[in-house]
């Protein structure tokens, strides 16, 4: 059964995820501006590729000669990032309490309670990425950890993916079933 009352606590989860979606808007237009100017030898780099795609190898030869203006955007773009954060993972925290809020049957409003409290580990995984980033950044020598990382970020968008997927569908199963009831 779906609970299509509107909750005092639904509004003030929605409130928040708004406040949250404004912070994600903004810093998300800032860090794009700034990403047309990720060029090395003349060619873009990506964020994405940093995270995932590029070897240890190609990130050391990225962060030893890129011109000192654009280690400086991908400073800055990094320490966007960190707004970034604080729009993403406790948006889509609250994306899940608002879907929490529309369930009646317990175990969905349990799982949906973890997936929300699961950004806890999604925001640190975060963070450590930023961390080893800014790191090399900094003084391009990437040992062992390089592995470390790639399990971080992977734990980060496996967490990030599946609660927003999950939290949308809770949302809109609610929409499609009320859609579904005789109109009287």
């Amino acid at each position: 059964m779906v609970n299509t009352a509107i909750t005092p606590l639904y509004s003030h989860w929605k409130k928040i995820f708004l406040f949250c979606l404004g912070i994600f808007i903004g810093s998300a237009f800032c860090m794009k501006w700034m990403e047309s100017d990720f060029l090395y030898n003349g060619n873009l780099f990506t964020i994405i590729g940093l995270e995932i795609t590029y070897p240890k190898e190609k990130i050391i030869e990225i962060f030893i000669g890129i011109d000192p203006s654009v280690k400086s955007i991908l400073g800055y773009h990094l320490a966007f990032d960190f707004i970034f954060m604080f729009g993403v993972y406790p948006g889509i925290a609250t994306l899940c309490m608002m879907a929490r809020e529309k369930r009646t049957k317990e175990l969905i409003r349990k799982i949906l309670l973890i997936v929300a409290l699961l950004q806890i580990i999604a925001f640190g995984c975060d963070i450590l990425e930023n961390y080893y980033l800014l790191k090399w950044l900094q003084s391009p020598e990437i040992g062992n950890e390089f592995k470390f990382f790639h399990i971080v970020v992977i734990i980060k968008w496996i967490l990030v993916i599946s609660s927003a997927i999950f939290a949308i569908f809770c949302i809109a199963l609610k929409r499609s079933r009320k859609s579904l009831l005789p109109i009287s």
